[in-house]
């Protein structure tokens, strides 16, 4: 959006008030919404046509304008040639010192399929300097990243800075921030309208139909040519046939401003008629117009992106007799934007104790199909390895961070121990395994539960026992490393509970600084305690005020909110086995570090399946979980679940 308010300054001839009035303030256009749309998914792009959107695309990239060479660099990777723009890009990111130049070449090579670039962006926008931030906010969310969110949700509720408010609440709307939407829609009647035109952008592409009349009501209260624009391609992009009629015509205004603006939202409305106008265009004098056409075409001949609210379900590792359970995965999205499943592959039964190894899938499309399996970690255990936890070891996904790979070693009922790998490469090779939980016994390190301190200590908490047979009561405390998993320790103090003792802890980073842990329990409700010290001592276990059976809980923050989502089994059936069935599969909110929870919300609650060990990571917007889905045959199979962060704060509906 920067870039076209540069464009806007640019060009404000008398034609452009002309032909909005002509063709924008009475709407008065019969057209209907066939003529605009055609019934099939996408256009066809001869051969010709293909080479010629490449070359004004590969000619505008290395042209002497900055903004146009990065509109070109975006199209390009859309047309499948990220390896070409990465190459081009990287070395003029290396000497680039203008902060807002290298937020739009960080972006690119973020789009090109490099996320670490996004750790540029984030930096820029944490730091004292001003002159970046807009632009970071801005095109962090053109990317889909707002790291841990902390930067972005401080960005949206600083009152220096409108622009910038407003920019990070695109950026967290995406990853549903319902307060975003309350900020963008409040100022979309802002008496500025440089501001109001802003909500107005972003609500074209974050919004709903919902928005429509508030987008209709104020764009008859815009006075700048420029603004009305805004609004007009806003109703087109969200449906409005009055609008998409407008913007066709748009199309063949003599402003350059009003045809690079169409040539965009031509594509985000998905109008598919414009094909032959925008081939046209490709010898546009403009060289914006050029670009943005060429991008179009290319956005316009591939299937339209699924829809944002889509919920993605797919049972990745189904249960067979040969391997009758998958079991305790974890989910990391990789650089590449690509997503790593690893889970545990038990062979021949579906006992704790069966042989078992690591293995692993990938995802090109967001979790909608996956590869054929490889192993990651073999079995070299007496028994097996099992329970996985994949991390990335930095504040932040840079060039460097490693990405560790956690898993249990089991030998026998008194020797289960926990070791890591690292990978430098994205978990194409790993190196050594480096021991994590020294000592004798019986260590259990859950599936997915390794925690990053913002002091970046990092926390293993595990459950020990002498002996899972003869001993069989539980213990919980943490092993640390303080730099960056090379060595670890144990803490001095742990935590005990009744009965069984204190299972299968899950660990967290409170606002005030303090861990929370909570515990598996026989008790009918998930136990908590609390550090002051980073995991080294405890206070005694209570009571969290959370109903459950003898099963594993998962606690995570949302990097758009700072709110806790909870992952859980909310049931318990005295005198029943592990204190009853596991389902329902439940989720809720906290917005006051756990002390009381809302909108609570049904995963899985088919009594006739169980669904426990959940992993859980936020990736573009969404909530991406594995857990195990258990039948009544005895078979445990391996989910995934990716379902956008705003589900979890929609009420359900009566």
């Amino acid at each position: 959006m920067s870039e076209l308010h540069r464009a806007g300054r640019l060009y404000r001839p008398l034609v452009l008030v002309a032909f909005l009035c002509l063709y924008c303030i009475t709407f008065q256009f019969q057209t209907q919404a066939a003529e605009t749309h055609q019934d099939q998914d996408a256009i066809s792009l001869s051969k010709a046509v293909k080479k010629k959107a490449l070359e004004v695309l590969q000619k505008a990239l290395r042209a002497e304008e900055f903004w146009p060479s990065i509109h070109a660099a975006e199209a390009l990777t859309l047309a499948g040639h990220g390896k070409e723009v990465q190459a081009f890009l990287e070395p003029k990111l290396k000497t680039e010192a203008d902060d807002q130049h290298r937020c739009g070449l960080a972006r690119e090579l973020v789009r090109a399929g490099d996320r670490s670039k996004a750790a540029i962006m984030l930096n820029i926008l944490e730091g004292d300097e001003t002159h970046g931030h807009v632009h970071a906010a801005e095109s962090l969310y053109k990317v889909n990243e707002i790291g841990n969110g902390n930067a972005m949700r401080a960005a949206m509720t600083q009152k220096e800075n409108l622009t910038q408010s407003l920019m990070a609440a695109a950026a967290l709307g995406r990853w549903g921030n319902p307060q975003a939407f309350v900020l963008l829609r409040k100022h979309l009647t802002d008496k500025e309208e440089s501001i109001a035109r802003i909500s107005a952008w972003v609500l074209a592409r974050i919004g709903d139909s919902s928005d429509i009349p508030a987008l209709k009501t104020n764009l008859q209260r815009m006075q700048e040519p420029l603004s009305k624009l805004y609004f007009i391609n806003a109703l087109a992009t969200l449906g409005d046939a009055e609008s998409q009629a407008v913007l066709v015509k748009n199309l063949q205004s003599d402003n350059a401003v009003i045809r690079t603006y169409s040539a965009v939202f031509a594509g985000e409305a998905r109008i598919l008629t414009v094909k032959d106008r925008l081939i046209e265009l490709l010898d546009d004098e403009n060289i914006d117009v050029r670009v943005r056409s060429a991008q179009t075409l290319f956005a316009l001949s591939q299937p339209k992106r699924p829809d944002s609210q889509e919920v993605v379900v797919r049972d990745v590792y189904p249960a067979t007799a040969e391997n009758p359970r998958y079991s305790e995965g974890s989910v990391i999205a990789l650089r590449n934007g690509s997503l790593l499943y690893a889970t545990t592959e038990f062979i021949g039964s579906g006992s704790d104790f069966a042989k078992a190894r690591i293995i692993s899938k990938t995802s090109q499309d967001g979790g909608r199909s996956w590869s054929e399996p490889r192993v990651l970690q073999k079995n070299i255990g007496g028994k097996n390895v099992m329970s996985v936890t994949l991390r990335y070891l930095g504040e932040k996904l840079e060039e460097k961070t490693p990405l560790a790979l956690f898993y249990l070693v089991k030998n026998d009922l008194n020797d289960l121990k926990a070791y890591m790998r690292l990978s430098s490469d994205d978990a194409k090779s790993f190196g050594k395994p480096i021991l994590v939980t020294a000592g004798e016994g019986y260590h259990v390190l859950n599936n997915d539960r390794v925690t990053r301190l913002s002091s970046g200590r990092l926390l293993a908490p595990v459950a020990w026992t002498a002996d899972v047979r003869k001993v069989n009561h539980f213990t919980s405390f943490c092993f640390f490393s303080d730099d960056n998993g090379k060595s670890w320790n144990r803490a001095k103090g742990s935590v005990d509970y009744s009965k069984r003792g204190a299972m299968e802890p899950e660990v967290i980073e409170l606002k005030d600084g303090r861990v929370l842990m909570i515990i598996r329990t026989q008790s009918g409700h998930i136990a908590s305690s609390f550090s002051s010290d980073a995991g080294e001592t405890w206070s005694e276990a209570t009571s969290w005020g959370v109903r459950a059976p003898e099963a594993p809980t998962t606690l995570r923050r949302i990097p758009s909110t700072g709110d806790l989502l909870l992952i859980w089994n909310d049931t318990y059936s005295q005198g029943k086995g592990h204190g009853g069935q596991r389902t329902p599969l439940t989720a809720a909110i906290s917005s006051d570090e756990g002390k009381t929870w809302r909108l609570k919300k049904q995963l899985e609650t088919d009594p006739d399946h169980t669904y426990a060990y959940t992993s859980l990571a936020f990736h573009n917007g969404r909530a991406i979980l594995s857990y195990y889905v258990g039948d009544k045959n005895g078979y445990i199979s391996s989910r995934f679940r990716s379902l956008p962060i705003a589900w979890f704060y929609q009420a359900d509906k009566k």
